[in-house]
């Protein structure tokens, strides 16, 4: 019980406001608190607090302030210890946001808390960095100059190297004692000076201007002016353009004249991959206001996070570039949000909380209020139903903007490949595909190989017994990664030394089966001796500024082969870039989920948009061992709509997203028997009261059915709408007692099913 406040009824020392506060920790604890009067005008929603907690002290953020309660309930209230900002680190719509978040996806509120504060805003631990800076304050006469070298020559230096120099110098720069001996006199000033930690600070943009826009860029142009002219009366646009058609400068010209209005603009890409380009053509682009860009993603370090953060928060930078987390940026009086490649998978958080940042970014707009503009090549079918039913504007760009054509893509029958190779596997690298990167090398033109998985070798089998090396803690084959000579879990990151004999049968022949992209570079430093190669990936991409650099490089043709994962997919635009090749074009194809297909023939067509984007015409060679799938059909002719239009139409008779929702419940524990057992119990109690709206599915091993040692089932529901379900889902959880080594996830909108 919280002991009363000494105060009386007519005590003028009686709070008049009370502050609902979400303490920050994992218990998601939510009080309200007495305002103490001299804290009343700075304090509001969004403010960062010190409030007690039982006999500590807690931080927290202000969710709501009121008025306080009659004089009883008052004397209950314990004040507020301290606040720590005179303006909220937090707007009342990023608070209403958050809420949002929390309601929809049946996540804690200060897990939401968590995805707008960066651990490195929340605590003090990377607060502002400052350096000590000398500069003169009064410089001494001729005489007293002249009496000062015959007494201390290094202090008579240290003025004549601040008189020499055009402003203040690094106190770091001068001898410790002869500075602090002049600090005495009235010539010498020390002072602290803010440090910015600028990620992009080391660079040099060059300046661009706008190029002339086609008609059909003209139009998209003229519609998403519209929007943000009229944010309350306009729908979501959504921007289907081709590869290559010219979608982002049709981004710089409406965050331009948005700009210009004096709104801000937030950017959001998929991947970090792509941040450092897309942070080139807008710094280059508004290279006259390069300080008012701000980055957020993960490959920052903590203090720039922290600086960049609050560059944004105190209204220093206007336009915010990030990756999913970005939409929760602090950025007040927004004008335009760009979702740049809408369709992507990563931008669905897989931890708590686990939104969707598209959707997140569309209810922010509306709340702003403020335009938006979802862009692809290859639209996620949600929103292209969206567009189909009028609930979003659609606007198309069927064409290249520079007259370019699409590629040509050819489809290699991997099947055929591998009966030329008779007992053998077939190669790496088709014929077909050696013989065109070899005269791509002789013309002086560049390569992209695309294969989704790391590595050298997909497995390791015994070629006696046929057994294979799997990871100790999940159900997965270990892959090979020759450069660390170990095998390593692309699940867990468990890695274990390979071995020389059969585990089982302690035969010598072991075989490394399938290829990653370690492999393939390998193989091409063998076949092109003289190319030169580098390997994007996440293994080879660790190191800070390691992907920006080799990006650089290929984008300079200092680099003729690039091989990556989908790292190398979207957004990147080399025009000397005239062959892509895919190798195993059928890695998703396959997987138990109703978006496979979907995801197969975005990836495809992202990455065969990498080629021709300049003068020269690009070829695409697809190699894949299922060449009828309709997926890399529909791929090769760079038909959106067809394949769209045949996807729907499956998901339709099937009552699957965009024609319904679904939630994803999992259980899962290091017990099998009490993670499948949990799963059956609320299988049942959500049957008992499930009512005819909602369609549930049977309790069933997930696809990777165990995982960091933890065993995985999982049941699927399906409805109209979400709040039916999630409604059900959250009675049926706080009603039901279930085992404590067990942990339940409920995944609103999953994205994935494996």
């Amino acid at each position: 019980m919280q002991p009363s406040l000494p105060f009386a009824a007519d005590d003028p020392s009686r709070p008049t406001t009370a502050a609902r506060v979400l303490l920050d920790g994992a218990a998601d604890l939510e009080f309200d608190y007495a305002v103490p009067p001299g804290m009343e005008p700075a304090l509001a929603v969004g403010s960062r607090v010190l409030a007690p907690l039982q006999k500590r002290t807690v931080t927290g953020t202000v969710l709501s302030v009121h008025p306080a309660p009659g004089l009883a309930e008052a004397r209950r209230l314990r004040p507020l210890a301290k606040l720590y900002d005179e303006r909220p680190l937090i707007t009342p719509k990023l608070i209403e946001l958050g809420q949002w978040v929390s309601a929809y996806y049946l996540a804690s509120m200060e897990s939401v808390m968590r995805a707008m504060l960066p651990e490195a805003v929340r605590t003090d631990k990377h607060q502002d960095k400052t350096k000590r800076m000398v500069r003169l304050a009064s410089p001494p006469t001729d005489e007293e100059l002249s009496q000062l070298r015959r007494k201390a020559v290094r202090q008579a230096d240290i003025i004549d190297a601040l008189r020499a120099a055009p402003d203040s110098l690094p106190a770091t720069s001068f001898p410790a004692a002869s500075l602090k001996a002049l600090a005495k006199t009235p010539w010498v000033v020390i002072e602290e000076e803010h440090v910015l930690r600028d990620p992009y600070g080391d660079d040099d943009f060059i300046a661009t201007t706008p190029l002339e826009l086609n008609d059909e860029q003209q139009a998209a142009l003229e519609l998403i002016l519209h929007a943000a002219a009229h944010p309350t009366e306009t729908k979501p646009v959504l921007l289907h353009g081709v590869t290559g058609s010219g979608k982002t400068e049709v981004y710089l010209q409406a965050a331009q004249r948005v700009l210009e209005t004096g709104r801000g603009v937030l950017v959001m890409v998929p991947e970090i991959s792509l941040t450092p380009q897309t942070v080139d053509r807008f710094k280059s682009r508004f290279a006259a206001m390069q300080r008012e860009v701000a980055v957020l993603h993960s490959h920052l370090s903590q203090g720039e996070r922290f600086d960049e953060w609050h560059r944004i928060q105190q209204g220093k930078a206007r336009i915010v570039i990030g990756a999913r987390s970005a939409v929760f940026a602090p950025l007040e009086d927004i004008g335009l949000i760009i979702v740049d490649e809408e369709h992507e998978n990563s931008y669905k958080q897989d931890s708590p909380p686990r939104y969707h940042a598209r959707d997140v970014a569309v209810v922010r707009a509306r709340m702003e209020p403020c335009a938006i503009v979802l862009g692809s090549a290859t639209p996620g079918l949600e929103s292209w139903h969206n567009a189909q039913r009028g609930k979003y504007s659609l606007v198309t760009l069927p064409h290249r903007a520079d007259g370019a054509k699409l590629p040509l893509v050819r489809i290699i029958d991997m099947r055929l490949e591998k009966r030329r190779a008779g007992k053998g596997s077939p190669a790496v690298l088709c014929e077909r595909l050696r013989i065109a990167m070899d005269q791509r090398l002789t013309k002086g033109e560049q390569t992209i190989l695309f294969l989704n998985r790391r590595g050298f070798a997909s497995s390791v089998q015994c070629l006696a017994c046929g057994f294979a090396v799997k990871c100790n803690h999940c159900t997965v084959s270990m892959t090979m990664h020759k450069e660390l000579d170990r095998l390593v879990c692309h699940v867990c990151g468990f890695q274990r030394l390979p071995p020389r004999l059969c585990p089982e049968c302690k035969d010598p022949g072991i075989l490394l089966t399938g290829f990653g992209t370690e492999r393939v570079e390998d193989t091409l430093r063998k076949v092109f001796p003289k190319a030169r190669i580098a390997r994007v990936d996440t293994d080879a991409m660790q190191q800070k500024n390691t992907l920006r650099d080799t990006l650089a490089a290929f984008k300079a043709h200092r680099l003729d082969i690039l091989v990556g994962t989908q790292m190398l997919a979207k957004g990147l635009h080399y025009p000397n870039v005239t062959l892509v090749g895919i190798l195993h074009a059928d890695l998703t194809l396959h997987l138990p989920d109703f978006r496979a297909g979907e995801r197969t023939f975005a990836l495809l067509t992202q990455v065969a948009g990498r080629a021709g984007r300049g003068e020269l015409l690009g070829e695409v060679i697809v190699q894949t061992f299922t060449p009828h799938s309709p997926s890399i059909q529909f791929a090769r002719q760079h038909d959106y709509e067809g394949f769209s239009a045949q996807e729907l139409e499956i998901r339709r008779q099937c009552g699957y997203p965009p024609f319904g929702h679904a939630v994803l419940i999992t259980c899962r524990g290091e017990h099998q028997r009490r993670a499948e057992f949990s799963l059956q119990t609320l299988h049942k109690r959500l049957a008992e009261q499930l009512p005819t709206t909602i369609l549930m599915g049977d309790p069933v091993p997930s696809p990777l059915e165990r995982s960091h040692n933890q065993f995985r089932y999982q049941l699927l529901l399906r409805a109209r709408q979400t709040k039916p379900i999630t409604t059900l889902i959250t009675r049926v959880l706080s009603s039901t007692k279930l085992d404590r080594d067990v942990f339940v996830v409920v995944d609103v909108d999953p994205v994935s099913l494996a």
